[in-house]
């Protein structure tokens, strides 16, 4: 879906019907209610779109995986089981905005109204990271396969291997990712809190990660 068009169901009236039925169906739920969970979504990825090709291409993909579930289980409605199929929902590479190296995401599940967690399995190949980076309601990794490396800002940096369960609390500043010669991926879950999940800082130099690398090898 072109940016353009995202824009426009934010922003403008979306009466155009090149938009899609439940986009159009979700913009007259989410425009001028940001605190609605749809809203904070949309705002979330609108903040995305300002990030380099591979960063919009990602979140264009989210977006299309994720909204399309909004015009559901409004207050008052039945809401029934539901099974996200293995397959069924696009892979995006990691934005060079927000990580450093070869990463893709692969979006699990986001919750709906009045809930506001969002989880994804993202994968780092060898010396792939993520930027420094808070959470403002924190955030829990699993670790599923591999060897990787967290670090809190003034901590010692960790391995961490599958079956781990790491917390990072709200507002503290870390960084996560593979060791320098093995691949790893883990589950990442976080809430959305005043329409944001994360706040993007300055990336993990070489320098900072041989440090650190160099002990896990």
């Amino acid at each position: 879906m072109a940016v353009s068009l995202l824009i426009e169901m934010m922003v403008g009236d979306c009466s155009n019907d090149s938009a899609p039925r439940e986009f159009r169906q979700h913009h007259r739920r989410a425009r001028g209610n940001f605190r609605t969970w749809g809203g904070s979504l949309f705002a979330f990825h609108l903040t995305a779109l300002s990030a380099p090709q591979a960063g919009r291409e990602a979140a264009i993909a989210l977006c299309e995986n994720t909204l399309c579930l909004c015009h559901r289980n409004e207050p008052g409605e039945d809401c029934e089981m539901e099974i996200r199929r293995v397959g069924t929902q696009a892979s995006g590479k990691g934005p060079a905005d927000w990580f450093t190296g070869t990463v893709r995401i692969d979006p699990l599940f986001n919750g709906f109204d009045p809930a506001r967690v969002q989880g994804a399995n993202v994968t780092f190949e060898p010396g792939a990271r993520t930027a420094w980076h808070t959470h403002p309601l924190g955030q829990t990794l699993i670790v599923t396969s591999g060897k990787g490396l967290a670090q809190r800002l003034g901590g010692a940096v960790e391995e961490i291997f599958p079956g781990d369960v790491v917390w990072f609390p709200p507002g503290e500043k870390h960084w996560h990712g593979a060791g320098p010669t093995t691949a790893m991926a883990h589950i990442a879950i976080q809430e959305v809190f005043e329409g944001k999940v994360v706040d993007w800082m300055e990336p993990v130099t070489e320098e900072q990660y041989r440090r650190c690398g160099s002990r896990s090898a």
